[in-house]
């Protein structure tokens, strides 16, 4: 077992694809996970697949009455709160002059305020035990620019400013903020995509493949354990050489 055994993760858009993987790596070595989702009935399934380490609680990201219940709810079932994962995300493939401002809207409040209203969520339990990591998925879409996903880019270069600014903010409380960058990861995220434009992601990528899931799991049980006890304000590309 690794050495997050015992400690509790809250991950966000865990139903499915990377979220899922995530907290099935992290239970795997002994974390108490709980999963958030909105999608109520394969978050359930995948916390009853996972086992009785897992709890699933449905939640809306950008709404912050709500996660109050979910901090609640942790704190109420196992404790504590060691890990926050804030991996739940939205995409669409527009273009600047396509984009709406309902649709940067949406994107804003799933991607980017969701980060910001986790991040103030697990504040108090974080400091009153006087350690935490927190961990903000970004994409590399936040580390280049790019032609077809204005308010995703955006909202992606966001969480990673938000990142940096905690990490000086919260280091004096023992809490490590850190980002990752996943490139082209094989989740239904990419559905929302032309199969054309996920092919020349692909082609794009140096390594020529997609990503998946489990390699940016195994990024996410580093950084929640404390083997990454020293790391904080990082940026952790894993996107196949995209971002070179």
């Amino acid at each position: 077992m690794s050495d997050v055994e015992g400690t509790v993760a809250i991950i966000t858009g865990a139903a499915r694809g990377q979220g899922a993987a995530e907290a099935a790596l992290l239970a795997a070595h002994g974390a108490k996970v709980v999963l958030t989702d909105v999608l109520a009935e394969q978050g359930q399934a995948t916390a009853d697949e996972i086992g009785a380490s897992a709890l699933f609680i449905e939640q809306d990201v950008s709404s912050a009455e709500g996660w109050q219940e979910v901090v609640g709810t942790t704190l109420a079932a196992f404790g504590r709160v060691d890990v926050l994962v804030n991996n739940a995300a939205i995409s669409r493939p527009l273009k600047l002059e396509d984009t709406e401002p309902e649709t940067y809207d949406l994107l804003y409040r799933v991607n980017q305020l969701s980060v910001y209203l986790g991040m103030r969520a697990v504040l108090a339990p974080m400091k009153q035990q006087g350690d935490g990591s927190i961990i903000n998925i970004s994409s590399v879409a936040g580390l280049q620019g790019t032609n077809t996903l204005f308010a995703y880019g955006a909202t992606k270069w966001a969480v990673r400013g938000m990142t940096m600014s905690a990490a000086l903010e919260l280091a004096r409380y023992k809490i490590r903020v850190n980002t990752i960058f996943p490139g082209v990861i094989d989740t239904p995220i990419l559905d929302e995509n032309p199969d054309r434009m996920n092919e020349a992601l692909v082609q794009t990528t140096p390594m020529r493949r997609l990503g998946q899931p489990t390699e940016i799991a195994e990024a996410v049980l580093f950084l929640a354990s404390s083997r990454s006890s020293f790391v904080t304000g990082a940026d952790f590309a894993i996107d196949g050489g995209m971002s070179i």
